[in-house]
């Protein structure tokens, strides 16, 4: 009688993890000239100038410089612009070869990079958390556990493309590629069946992308 052998499975990796691994591999987000390319809303000088202004505009208000916890870092193209007015930064993405090239190309003792599920693991601790066009991506199920995780931050910059106008939010979708807008709705925290709790917001910039593209819009949210 043979003796039977134990084989180990190979762990299947979360949807997400495959889904976004797939889009920086094969360039679903353009910029086939990079290595990585996190897409039009990190490189683009209309969409990027404006936003990196007002978040540097914030963290510069503080006499102490702010921990940051950047969630969806992706290429660092815009989180290096920001680092220099941080205490520490924080780079989270899901994609390990991509923080891996993060951790070989960019050594500023402040950045540290982490390759986490920001639905399913635990944050790094900081004052403040960035997530720009993060959510947007993401199915209600795991919105509603990246929500949870971000209620130890006392701040939240969070950024979503939204549709122009009136709109039903909220409307679930796959986690991946896409994004809501392509079925007339957007991300908000604030309405179900999230219902997201803070103690005040402020609408920090509102960039328009035309008629029939929406609005990036930035908020920031302090929860205590």
């Amino acid at each position: 009688m043979k003796n039977k052998i134990n084989k180990t499975k190979k762990k299947t990796p979360w949807p997400t993890k495959a889904a976004m691994t797939q889009i920086y591999k094969e360039h679903l987000w353009g910029g086939k000239d990079h290595k990585f390319y996190s897409g039009e809303g990190s490189h683009n000088p209309s969409i990027t100038t404006p936003y990196i202004r007002v978040v540097l505009d914030f963290l510069k208000s503080f006499e102490t410089p702010l921990t940051v916890c950047d969630l969806g870092c992706g290429d660092f193209n815009i989180g290096r612009q920001l680092l220099p007015f941080c205490k520490e930064y924080n780079g989270v993405d899901i994609v390990e070869d991509l923080i891996d090239h993060n951790k070989q190309n960019f050594t500023d003792k402040k950045a540290t990079f982490h390759c986490l599920d920001i639905a399913n693991d635990r944050l790094p601790d900081a004052d403040c958390v960035i997530v720009r066009q993060v959510l947007q991506h993401l199915s209600n199920k795991e919105v509603h556990k990246v929500l949870d995780n971000l209620r130890k931050y006392k701040y939240v910059v969070l950024t979503e493309h939204l549709p122009n106008g009136e709109f039903i939010p909220n409307k679930d979708i796959i986690s991946g590629q896409g994004i809501r807008i392509k079925i007339k709705s957007g991300l908000k925290i604030t309405a179900l069946p999230f219902k997201f709790k803070f103690k005040s917001q402020t609408e920090l910039l509102n960039i328009s992308l035309g008629k029939d593209e929406g609005e990036i819009v930035t908020t920031i949210f302090n929860l205590f």
